[in-house]
């Protein structure tokens, strides 16, 4: 009898199908996906593709942003729940009052929020190009930036803009313990920090290295350093590890006890290899974006893969 994984490669030739899916994902996963990348990397390639059908293997947003830039094609995601508490930390009916409290500010939105928040938005960003997106405003511009705090922060010590920040966090990039990262630094003196900038400042503030997860990956690949504690979602380190088998990687502790003692995304967790044979085979559930939200959103995220060249 074949394996699911097996069934999935075969069905994805059959239906013409492009399997995206985001190092977050679980690892068997990741290792039946076309492409696995950050969200600026899946951005890019989500306009490559060729294919009938996206499945997206990672949460709504991203679903929405490749449907977004493939309005002609099927988008699915193994799990309409699989949310953000980034995204769901900006509802778009408060955003729009902030807006129109703050007039004559040009906004700046990760893309980890909502179609409908990116549609409000001049010019979207990733955690990868952040920095060059907010450098590229004119100085004497105010600028909002939503909806990550934590991200608003670094940006604003790395470039000295002042801006406007929505109050929105990632309970992911929250649940780091200082406490606990000091502990294990402690057992690993040798080991380099290196923290994703959704991350809280204190935790920040240990690092060797700030940046994307391929930032990141990049960075444990080309550094000659030998071990690493690594302060993002726990699902990075199967795709790291490939890269750079012969280093130590040590997941940063979580302040809560769970399965791994690190922090995992409860979202990004909720596909499975089984609910993505599911999704393959009925093609359901899909990701749709009223065509309204579509054109508005286009343009901001446009902007920004033309600035990430």
């Amino acid at each position: 009898m074949k394996s699911l994984k097996e069934r999935i490669v075969e069905l994805k030739k059959e239906k013409n199908v492009v399997i995206l899916a985001h190092y977050y994902q679980e690892n068997d996963i990741q290792d039946i996906a076309d492409y696995v990348g950050d969200s600026l990397g899946l951005s890019q390639e989500a306009t490559k593709v060729d294919a009938d059908i996206i499945l997206f293997a990672g949460v709504h947003f991203m679903a929405e942003t490749a449907k977004i830039l493939n309005p002609s094609k099927k988008v699915i995601l193994p799990d309409l729940k699989a949310g953000c508490s980034l995204a769901e930390s900006c509802p778009p009916d408060l955003f729009r009052k902030f807006l129109d409290q703050h007039p004559d500010h040009t906004v700046i939105t990760y893309v980890n929020c909502s179609a409908e928040i990116k549609a409000m938005t001049d010019i979207v960003c990733t955690s990868a190009n952040a920095v060059k997106i907010v450098e590229s405003i004119p100085k004497d511009v105010p600028i909002i930036f939503a909806p990550d705090k934590n991200l608003g922060k670094y940006i604003m010590s790395k470039t000295g803009r002042d801006m406007l920040l929505w109050d929105g966090s990632c309970v992911v990039h929250e649940a780091f313990s200082l406490e606990k990262l000091i502990e294990v630094h402690k057992k690993h003196p040798d080991a380099q920090i290196i923290a994703h900038p959704e991350s809280e400042t204190h935790i920040l503030q240990t690092a060797s290295y700030i940046g994307s997860t391929s930032g990141m990956i990049n960075y444990v690949k080309t550094n000659p350093h030998n071990k690493f504690i690594v302060a993002t979602e726990f699902g990075i380190l199967h795709k790291m590890q490939q890269e750079v088998p012969d280093k130590i990687l040590i997941p940063a502790p979580a302040k809560e006890d769970n399965t791994c003692a690190c922090s995992e995304c409860g979202y990004m967790k909720m596909n499975t290899l089984q609910k993505v044979y599911d999704c393959l085979l009925n093609e359901t559930p899909e990701v749709t974006v009223p065509e309204d939200i579509i054109r508005k959103a286009l343009v901001p995220i446009e902007r920004m893969l033309e600035l990430s060249k």
